[in-house]
């Protein structure tokens, strides 16, 4: 068995308990659920319901079964390593690579990888996905940090709850905007019709904005910079969707895979336009701030040259 305790401060009381330990655990919020049924999460050593909600100076002890079958497998898959401590990692991940393992996906993700090229990983965070703190989609490209320590990931993971971290991407998009900068601000949750899918067509959502500027225009697409201020689960696809902007390549929302230029000549886009360009944050140990940077892709230089000519 595996035991966390958890001590409930202010800023987290009157959370529900359920989303509050899988906050703190990086465990989903279903296997909370799970773990609350069975008796195997306490709130000051006694049994409570899902919805209960934390209090100030509550204890919450979470207990898990060793899951054996579900151990991360070292694998030599080379990574870029823009930076690296006793304490944190980050990453330039490449378009393709899922982070952590899942159904579908048990090898060759980026957890897999940095398993093998890191002696250590921190012990927080779920045993597929221990020190990660935030992730990119499988076909988004670019720059994550992965804690090494526990104490890392509870700094890192408190600048993310704060949205103190610095995140800026680069997308192509479908079309041409109107103006040449502005924000977008509507709820984000799951959608009624694909629980896969988020929506911003739902009555209880969470608030999600999206800052974005045009950085160049083509025929019928243009290059955007986007800021969120919020990290909702695919937050600038489904922002720039639901404004008639899908990204290009991508297939959930919007399915622009192709495109045409004025000569009448199709371009395809294999992936989701979508590039994390910049990440900077206050590293959670020494407390200096860092801040990374990481050119376009391969495949979205060239989508942007055909584009252009």
């Amino acid at each position: 068995m595996q035991s966390q305790k958890i001590n409930v401060f202010a800023e987290d009381s009157g959370k529900r308990i359920d989303i509050l330990a899988a906050e703190k655990t990086g465990v989903s919020r279903s296997q909370i659920q799970r773990l609350i049924e069975k008796g195997l999460l306490l709130v000051n050593s006694k049994a409570v319901i899902r919805n209960y909600r934390a209090k100030t100076g509550d204890t919450i002890a979470v207990t898990r079964p060793e899951e054996k079958q579900h151990s991360l497998t070292p694998e030599n898959i080379p990574v870029e390593i823009l930076y690296k401590d006793a304490h944190l990692i980050v990453v330039n991940k490449p378009p393709g690579m899922v982070v952590y393992p899942a159904a579908g996906h048990r090898r060759g993700t980026l957890m897999n990888a940095l398993s093998y090229h890191c002696k250590k990983l921190a012990k927080t965070g779920g045993p597929l996905r221990p020190g990660v703190v935030h992730r990119l989609d499988k076909d988004t490209s670019g720059i994550m940090v992965v804690a090494l320590d526990d104490k890392a990931y509870y700094g890192l993971a408190e600048q993310f709850r704060q949205r103190t971290i610095k995140k800026r991407y680069l997308a192509l998009i479908y079309g041409h905007p109107k103006e040449d900068q502005g924000e977008i601000s509507s709820s984000i949750g799951r959608s009624a019709s694909d629980r896969k899918k988020m929506s911003t067509r739902v009555k209880k959502g969470k608030k999600a904005s999206t800052l974005w500027s045009v950085i160049e225009r083509f025929h019928n697409a243009a290059l955007i910079e986007a800021q969120i201020k919020t990290g909702r689960t695919h937050q600038i696809r489904v922002h720039f969707s639901s404004i008639g902007h899908p990204l290009l390549g991508d297939r959930t929302y919007g399915k622009k895979v192709e495109i045409a230029m004025k000569s009448g000549e199709k371009i395809t886009f294999p992936r989701q336009m979508l590039h994390a360009e910049l990440l900077g944050f206050v590293h959670p140990v020494t407390g200096g701030y860092l801040e990374f940077h990481s050119p376009l892709p391969a495949d979205m230089e060239e989508k942007i040259m055909q584009l252009r000519n």
